[in-house]
């Protein structure tokens, strides 16, 4: 089973040139001054310029506004978005990540809604409503509601992944592509550059 990997919230460039070197597909870029790993336009903007043309840069944003994204749109090539409907979704001139926040079987259902309007779909945990972050908080959801559920999109996994637990999140999903944050951090917000080096390698062995 070949499954691929984005490292998301990189903030510095130790971290992202580990993500690269480690062989990501994907590095995440957020956009959401809330969150510790939260970056400028103008930071993102060089950090995107290190990023070798085979790794896609994904924009990470909550419900953003139009000035938000049309100072980031250019840097991107792929825009992931929480609590944001799907109409919006489908006005954004970028490849769409829709994430749907999971924590019964019947959240899933939402994700069809994105048919037509996002390129993809990732899975997350659902975070408590008193959360002030939308993901990003080692949250897991059970991976086995995702078994035999017709998905309407190509699809990721994210919500509380690390190196020790990815083989068996991809096993038992059959996730082609997996999202990490927290799962690769030393503190909220502080990537390790060895955590995601031994996540990349679980990835890799799969």
């Amino acid at each position: 089973m070949h499954v691929t990997a984005k490292i998301c919230g990189l903030s510095t460039p130790e971290t992202l040139e580990a993500a690269i070197a480690g062989g990501a597909s994907h590095v995440g870029f957020v956009f959401f001054p809330p969150s510790p790993r939260n970056l400028t336009p103008e930071q993102a903007r060089a950090f995107a310029a290190r990023v070798p043309g085979h790794v896609g840069k994904v924009g990470v944003f909550v419900d953003p506004d139009d000035a938000l994204l049309e100072a980031v749109l250019p840097i991107l090539d792929a825009v992931q978005l929480h609590k944001t409907s799907p109409e919006r979704a489908a006005t954004i001139r970028k490849p769409v990540w829709a994430a749907v926040a999971v924590k019964t079987r019947a959240d899933l259902d939402q994700a069809r809604a994105y048919a037509g309007a996002a390129q993809r779909i990732l899975y997350d945990a659902k975070t408590p409503d008193s959360a002030a972050l939308p993901g990003g908080m080692g949250v897991r959801f059970d991976w086995t509601l995702l078994q035999g559920f017709a998905h309407p999109l190509p699809w990721a996994l994210s919500g509380g992944l690390d190196s020790s637990n990815v083989a068996e999140a991809a096993r038992v999903t059959g996730a082609a592509l997996v999202d990490v944050s927290s799962g690769v951090e030393s503190a909220p917000g502080i990537k390790d550059v060895d955590k995601i080096a031994a996540f990349l390698k679980a990835v890799r062995e799969l």
